[in-house]
């Protein structure tokens, strides 16, 4: 018969900071390797403080649902969801995203986006973390192009990895390769850079982060048509709001026309802003005007 939770040592909670700093969820192997005993494992169990998902693997009570369900399968947060983890650019999906070894078998799929490619860096299969390089990787495999960028760049602005670390990478896929050699710094967030993408998908390009009268554009399309982009928690200051309106009106003087997108109609309504834009451009609202 096990021990029960009283008679086990104070040093319990210490396998569940472990495992908390671990990433919330881990394979029973890596607890070992870290000097811990299973009867220090078993007390954390039984005392609630961790929880078992599958035989060998535990979580952390809190720890979030995109690890929890990885690791119910055996499997590490991948593509999306392990963007989101990250704080990259979060792309909302349906189904968490989970690598697993071609060898893994004998699980529920259900609300699971399985990934058995196999990244760049190797993984031990026990493993609950993804190398940010393989969350690339699937992620340039997995998302939309305009997508995919975002969460690259994202990567690259928030420091998680670097130009030169990415052009080096041997990737061993084509979309990777492809995302990486787009991939740069003008985009101040994911939106802007999914605009700039569609745009160059239907023939428009777009000059990135134009300085005119003391404030920058996001896109400017030809001489006069400017594009500004607000991401997902843009405005949340009615201060905000009004200096942005005012840096419009100022430009609408000075002869440009300013279209501006939020989140939403960048991420969910492609056909509004391609259509939008494409009208201005009909309109000749690019080109300057001759005055008569």
């Amino acid at each position: 018969m096990g021990p029960t939770p009283h008679t086990c040592p104070v040093q319990k909670t210490t396998v569940e900071d472990w495992v908390r700093q671990s990433g919330g969820a881990v394979h029973v192997s890596q607890l070992r390797t870290a000097g811990f005993t299973e009867h220090r494992v078993r007390c954390a169990v039984q005392a609630g403080l961790l929880r078992r998902v599958r035989r060998s693997w535990l979580v952390t009570v809190d720890c979030d649902r995109r690890r929890v369900l990885a690791a119910s399968v055996g499997g590490r947060a991948t593509c999306a969801s392990a963007a989101g983890l990250l704080g990259l650019w979060d792309v909302e999906t349906d189904a968490v995203h989970v690598a697993l070894p071609h060898t893994a078998s004998r699980f529920d799929a259900a609300g699971i986006r399985i990934h058995r490619g196999r990244g760049p860096v190797p993984v031990h299969p026990r493993s609950a973390e993804e190398p940010v390089l393989n969350v690339l990787f699937h992620v340039a495999r997995c998302l939309p192009a305009p997508d995919a960028l975002a969460v690259w760049e994202s990567a690259v602005q928030r420091d998680v990895v670097d130009l030169d670390e990415l052009e080096r990478v041997n990737w061993r896929s084509t979309a990777a390769a492809q995302i990486a050699s787009l991939v740069g710094t003008r985009s101040d967030s994911g939106p802007e850079t999914v605009f700039v993408e569609r745009m160059r998908a239907i023939g428009v390009a777009v000059r990135q982060q134009v300085w005119i009268d003391g404030h920058p554009l996001d896109g400017l399309i030809g001489d006069r048509l400017g594009v500004q982009i607000d991401g997902y928690a843009h405005h949340s200051a009615a201060k905000d709001r009004r200096r942005d309106l005012r840096a419009d009106a100022r430009l609408v003087l000075r002869g440009y026309t300013i279209l501006r997108f939020d989140y939403h109609q960048l991420m969910r309504d492609r056909t509004h802003v391609e259509h939008t834009v494409r009208t201005a451009m009909a309109q000749g609202l690019h080109h300057i005007r001759s005055r008569r």
